[in-house]
């Protein structure tokens, strides 16, 4: 796990193999689950600025959050999914609470479905998913990279990567990557100031392999688009135009993460390796602001302005044993780990500043500009999480590697307290612990096709809210469950999968009597059909389509059992692909393209509220060439190329908007 991730598929767009947590690297066609596993090249390619941008090549996932508010959320498989949860080289915590910085990062995997048996409850215990960010690392060619590039309206671009090995076998290994994004954005009255840094240090030695994972980064954003929310009962107003920024130009959010990770790995013997590996970060926030509340079907809205300080400190550690054996006929390859998680959240209460304003959706207004200044900046801890857990899992493999039966199971527990911000008395909280099994099989009749089962769980700790009349009370832990089929096919240059799973999640809420319980459950249904690699020289695809069926099992009421489920739509579907002209007609010149639909979907429970489906195209040019036998790439690229205004999704009971058209414009030199 601290040596390369496994060598791309052919296309160069994903990786032919990804991490299953505490069972290491393993190939796509051997899991017994459904992953993607993003390259640099796809990344540097599509000029992705976020992790977002990246993971709207999969059809599984779509954000939560508006474009260009500076903050990341998805829904996979329907759910749920925070930044907070997106795991750093297998440790949960490290990378930025908000936003992590992609200049650093070398693959971004994502394991589709709960994953407590592979890698532990991520900290807010969602489970449509999980998002693992693996951190580049020095090559064994010198590299010195620079890019620059231009994004509408006025945001200018740089980044250096540079990379060097060291030693008689090259043993040492230093990577460092930096980059600027500053400048307007495409939305009225908003600019952003982000910086990023990242040292990356390794040694790879015959038995004993370590790295060292330095990082900083900043964000300055100015007037950053929030979600809104949509009063009970009125009908959701069409979208405005994405370029209009409803909010303030002297709003703002800022924030800096500082974060360190190591992982040491020691070969005992050829078939058995002891590991360890620690992280530790430290996020700090300041947002002034307000979330937008429209109150009527012509977009009429409310911004109350607030002040809120917001800080995260966060430590992990994880230890373990992997190793491989043969007991007859039977091969194992096995996996032993403990990990711990520790987190302090601390946030001020939202401090009004100036009265509320009020204002429209298509014809916003802006006011004298307001401040905080006298405004307490003080962040008492409100919050503290500890997640402990021992896993064990084993694959065993049989008839010459045709059939590959994973089991294995954890054991979790999870602690959670409340605390006033004022007199930092504990307020409420939870000690729940639960063992999660899990069981995976892959059947592989011929050499090139896998048949593949699962069934895995997510846990999640319930915390009843400060207002609720049990906001003291524990909770046992939420367990989701899911069991999934699926197929998958090598055709040597290209990978197809399909996939069909039902995912249960019990959820809490408040009663009519203020007391809130744990007496609600989803059930998603779906099937996704994903593809990737090179079909012919020359044409490179990656995406696919998912439907999806999500249901509200049982409800806060009798009227909304039975009903779709908020923010689920029932088709995704999601292609990216180039196609590099012939040498004769054009040499070194590509097309790309994407295609993102998706279905409408509910904003509340009753599905009385919704919005409409919706459709963006991107498209791209890529030249390819060397200026005094240094290889310089072009890239140009328009997003929303139709400038389609849409609201992109609904879940959480809140409103997102989608991103305008945007062209990026950039060009790498290496030498």
């Amino acid at each position: 796990m601290v040596g390369p991730p496994p060598p791309p598929y052919a296309g160069g767009q994903v990786g032919s193999g990804s991490r299953l947590g505490l069972l290491g690297n393993r190939n796509t066609f051997d899991q017994p689950f459904s992953a993607t596993s993003f390259t640099e090249k796809v990344i540097r390619d599509q000029q992705a600025r976020t992790v977002q941008d990246v993971v709207d090549n999969d059809p599984s996932i779509r954000t939560n959050v508006p474009a260009f508010s500076g903050i990341l959320g998805f829904f996979i498989r329907g759910f749920p999914y925070f930044a907070q949860d997106i795991a750093f080289n297998g440790l949960y915590g490290v990378a930025d609470s908000f936003n992590p910085a992609i200049e650093p990062i070398e693959r971004i995997e994502v394991l589709h479905g709960p994953s407590t048996l592979l890698s532990g409850v991520p900290p807010f215990g969602n489970i449509g998913g999980t998002i693992n960010l693996i951190p580049k690392r020095a090559l064994d060619e010198p590299l010195n990279r620079v890019t620059v590039g231009y994004a509408s309206n006025a945001t200018v671009y740089s980044a250096v990567d540079v990379g060097r090995r060291f030693g008689e076998g090259k043993e040492w290994g230093i990577r460092f990557n930096g980059a600027i994004n500053k400048g307007r954005t495409p939305i009225d009255n908003q600019s952003v100031d982000f910086g990023v840094a990242a040292l990356a240090l390794d040694y790879r030695g015959e038995r004993f392999r370590a790295s060292l994972d330095l990082g900083y980064q900043q964000l300055d954003f100015d007037a950053p688009l929030r979600n809104r929310s949509v009063a009970a009962g009125v009908r959701i107003p069409r979208a405005p135009d994405l370029t209009l920024n409803q909010h303030q130009p002297w709003e703002y959010r800022t924030s800096d993460n500082r974060q360190i990770a190591t992982r040491v790995e020691y070969d005992l013997t050829p078939d058995l390796t002891v590991y360890g590996a620690y992280g530790r970060s430290s996020f700090r926030q300041q947002y002034f602001g307000g979330v937008l509340q429209i109150f009527n079907a012509r977009g009429d809205y409310r911004d109350p302005i607030q002040f809120i300080p917001f800080e995260i400190d966060n430590e992990t550690a994880e230890a373990g044993l992997r190793g491989s054996l043969d007991t007859g006929f039977v091969k194992h390859s096995f996996g032993l780990a403990a990990v711990g998680f520790w987190q302090a959240n601390g946030q001020q209460p939202g401090v009004a500043v100036g009265p509320t304003i009020v204002s429209n959706l298509y014809a916003p207004t802006v006011l004298p500009e307001r401040s905080p200044i006298g405004v307490s900046r003080l962040t008492p801890t409100t919050s503290t999480r500890i997640n402990r857990s021992i896993a064990i899992a084993d694959t065993l493999s049989f008839l010459d590697d045709h059939v590959l039966l994973t089991l294995g199971g954890r054991w979790q527990s999870l602690d959670v307290r409340s605390f006033s911000p004022v007199t930092g008395l504990k307020t409420g909280g939870s000690d729940a612990g639960a063992f999660s099994p899990g069981i995976g099989l892959v059947v592989k009749p011929f050499e090139r096709l896998s048949l593949y089962a699962n069934y895995i769980e997510g846990l999640t700790a319930p915390v009843a809210p400060v207002t609720a009349i049990n906001a003291t009370a524990a909770f046992p832990a939420f367990v989701s469950r899911q069991t999934e089929v699926g197929a998958k096919y090598d055709f040597g240059t290209v990978g197809v999968g399909f996939a069909a799973f039902t995912i249960a999640q019990p959820f809490g809420f408040l009663g009519a009597d203020n007391v809130f319980f744990a007496g609600g459950r989803q059930r998603n249904d779906g099937v996704e059909v994903t593809v990737f690699g090179e079909p012919v020289p020359g044409i490179r695809l990656v995406g696919g389509f998912s439907l999806l069926d999500g249901v509200q099992v049982r409800s806060q009421t009798a009227a909304t059992a039975g009903k779709t489920a908020v923010g689920v739509p029932d088709a995704q579907i999601n292609l990216y692909a180039e196609y590099d002209l012939p040498p004769w007609l054009a040499p070194g010149l590509s097309l790309t393209g994407r295609v993102i639909y998706t279905a409408a979907q509910y904003y509340d429970l009753a599905n009385s509220q919704k919005i409409p489906d919706w459709a963006t195209f991107d498209l791209g040019l890529r030249y390819t060439t060397l200026y005094d036998a240094r290889p310089v790439t072009l890239r140009a690229n328009v997003v929303n190329l139709t400038g389609n205004n849409y609201w992109a999704s609904t879940g959480r009971g809140v409103l997102s908007q989608g991103a305008p058209r945007t062209v990026l414009i950039s060009a790498s030199v290496d030498f």
